[in-house]
């Protein structure tokens, strides 16, 4: 709960949320489906990339993408599908949180489609040996999984990537315009005395040699 008085005028109820946007109309609020039908598979066997959100059992959130090639989410059957854990910064924020709360929701992103599919239902961490064997790449074998039972899939309208103009080049920010994450990561840690320069070689050892 917000405790200070920054803002002024909050809403605090449907009814109230209702007055002011509005309801979703017949279409929208029909077209969620509880399994993954051919559509969403194909969609997902199409897709290089997701986002996914967790939070623990308090309520603190947490969104991580994870990409690789294309169609590297292993659909089991039409209630299940399986995320290879690849290797990361240890942290481990998805997977604690899985293990404390296991609902989870899925954005599923095709670069050039304003539309995203959603999937909406609860995360087990794995390590079945079949399962980590199938979801290979580069000759390395995923030591877990996140495996997803389906509760909710549904396509979500290309608004917000129309309003960004996320796939058109000739939007992008010029190369020197782009924020520098050595810059950011090295300021956020600078209780430990790293340099700009110092981040630049371990983000570019770890893209090197710790890719998979």
């Amino acid at each position: 709960m917000l405790t200070n008085n920054i803002f002024k005028d909050i809403v605090t109820s449907e009814d109230v949320l209702r007055e002011i946007c509005g309801s979703p109309g017949e279409l929208v609020k029909n077209k969620s489906i509880a399994y993954l039908d051919e559509h969403c598979q194909q969609f997902i066997a199409r897709s290089g990339l997701l986002f996914m959100s967790t939070s623990d059992r308090s309520g603190s959130c947490d969104v991580s993408p994870r990409g690789d090639g294309i169609g590297f989410v292993h659909i089991v059957d039409q209630h299940h599908l399986v995320i290879p854990e690849r290797p990361g910064n240890r942290r481990f924020d998805s997977l604690l949180n899985i293990l404390s709360n296991p609902h989870i929701g899925l954005i599923f992103v095709i670069p050039g489609l304003e539309e995203t599919l959603r999937i909406n239902g609860r995360a087990v961490i794995i390590r079945d040996t079949d399962m980590m064997t199938q979801m290979q790449a580069q000759g390395k074998t995923p030591k877990l999984g996140i495996a997803v039972t389906v509760e909710e899939c549904y396509m979500h309208c290309g608004k917000a990537f129309k309003r960004s103009h996320t796939w058109e080049p000739e939007n992008w920010l010029a190369k020197e315009e782009l924020p520098k994450p050595a810059r950011i990561i090295a300021a956020h840690a600078s209780k430990l005395g790293v340099t700009e320069d110092d981040v630049v070689r371990s983000l570019q050892e770890s893209y090197e040699k710790r890719l998979y």
